[in-house]
């Protein structure tokens, strides 16, 4: 390979890395491993202003992390392919394993505990063809309206409360959220925990399980 041609190719993977250098872009991606959305659905979920989110969203199409089409006036956009997803996740892994504040972070949600270990989604398909494990899902409910793991209980951060009457000690319970980035199950799981439940946080999130092909529900239950 000539010298040049090389550097157009590193040139072409560096687009990619730069487009995961901000946290608003991360945060978009994470909003569409949910669904497919418009602009203005995107910027009130990640709190950016309309224009700043189009110029994010212009970033990441322009590396072919995202793909959009029109519906009328609206724009909407979508991952490009399930190998973003893989990605974010690889991100992730990378800097758990090498940077020590992430290592610090992910602890204080614990109370300065090690996280016990994450339920793999073949391990909870099993468990609900079982009938043994309770399964939560954290996400807002709009994202868990679009889709949902079959027979999961919808619930925030600051409703969980609420549910504990439903819930046994003697059940194991699975939390999920979002995907690689969001810490809700992590949160609901150490409070689970802390109130005395069989809690445990699924590997990944709803995107990587449907990813997989597996059954997921529609609408609310």
């Amino acid at each position: 390979m000539s010298t040049n041609a090389k550097m157009a190719l590193l040139e072409e993977y560096v687009l990619v890395a730069r487009a995961l250098s901000a946290p608003a872009r991360l945060m978009l991606l994470e909003q569409l491993a949910q669904h497919e959305s418009g602009v203005e659905a995107l910027a009130e979920k990640t709190g950016l202003s309309i224009a700043n989110c189009s110029q994010h969203l212009q970033q990441l199409r322009r590396a072919a992390l995202v793909t959009s089409r029109r519906n009328g006036k609206a724009v909407i956009y979508r991952l490009a392919d399930t190998k973003t997803l893989e990605l974010m996740d690889l991100l992730r892994v990378v800097a758990e394993r090498n940077l020590a504040q992430v290592d610090r972070i992910l602890r204080d949600l614990w109370n300065g505990e090690d996280a016990p270990e994450p339920v793999s989604r073949a391990e909870l398909a099993e468990r609900l063809a079982e009938g043994s494990v309770v399964v939560l899902d954290v996400r807002p409910a709009d994202e868990y309206a679009a889709a949902h793991i079959p027979g999961a209980l919808n619930t925030t951060l600051a409703g969980l409360a609420e549910i504990f009457p439903m819930l046994s000690p003697d059940t194991e319970i699975v939390a999920y959220c979002r995907g690689p980035y969001c810490i809700y199950a992590h949160q609901a799981v150490a409070a689970l925990r802390k109130h005395g439940f069989q809690a445990h946080y699924l590997e990944g999130g709803l995107p990587e399980w449907k990813a997989e092909g597996r059954d997921i529900q529609i609408g609310v239950t």
